[in-house]
């Protein structure tokens, strides 16, 4: 029973640790540096099978971008963003135009755009991901699968810090209680020295 225990507790402790991480990364991707990358759910299945619905996706900012790679670019909405496969690019202008298309989809979007447009390429995918990190956006998800995580975590390793304390203060209370009773033992040794009679010679 008490391996099962500690397999059980090392799961939670595994969980906690991968969501507080998460949480780490999700939260790092909004610091305003340049290159920085973003993280972003895909919540649609138009790039399927590619990338599937649900899924967390990483995008990195490049230096150029071309046809077939997988990009996340704005729309009119600041709100919404669109994961889709580069299909042309063209100088348009004097400017280098592209255009997108999901792999679903039998279309391109039959919207072009300059690479200003484009908030990064995709460098990894992880499927399912993305529905608790966008649940973990809102305040509810914010609590139960960051803020709890990380106070659990916390309070486990202050309370194994506190054990280490106690112990390390039981030991040399207990050395201290020996070399106590060896004084003790050598001033007794040294009473019976001084009351043993002396021969006469």
């Amino acid at each position: 029973m008490k391996s099962i225990g500690k397999i059980f507790k090392y799961a939670v402790n595994t969980i906690l640790v991968l969501l507080v991480l998460l949480g780490v990364f999700v939260v790092f991707s909004f610091v305003p540096f340049p290159g920085n990358y973003k993280v972003f759910t895909v919540m649609s299945g138009s790039m399927e099978p590619t990338i599937k619905t649900g899924s967390l996706i990483f995008v990195k900012p490049m230096a150029d971008y071309g046809v077939g790679d997988i990009v996340t670019r704005r729309t009119t909405d600041a709100k919404v963003t669109i994961t889709h496969r580069i299909v042309s690019k063209e100088e348009i202008q004097g400017k280098i135009a592209f255009e997108t298309k999901g792999d679903a989809n039998d279309a391109p979007d039959g919207e072009k755009f300059t690479a200003e447009g484009i908030v990064g390429k995709s460098i990894l995918k992880i499927p399912w991901l993305g529905y608790p990190v966008g649940y973990a956006k809102t305040t509810p998800g914010l609590i139960l699968l960051i803020v709890i995580p990380a106070v659990i975590i916390i309070y486990d390793e202050m309370n194994k810090i506190k054990d280490e304390i106690k112990k390390k203060f039981r030991y040399r209370k207990a050395v201290a209680a020996r070399n106590d009773n060896k004084n003790s033992e050598d001033v007794i040794e040294e009473i019976k020295k001084e009351e043993t009679p002396r021969k006469i010679i």
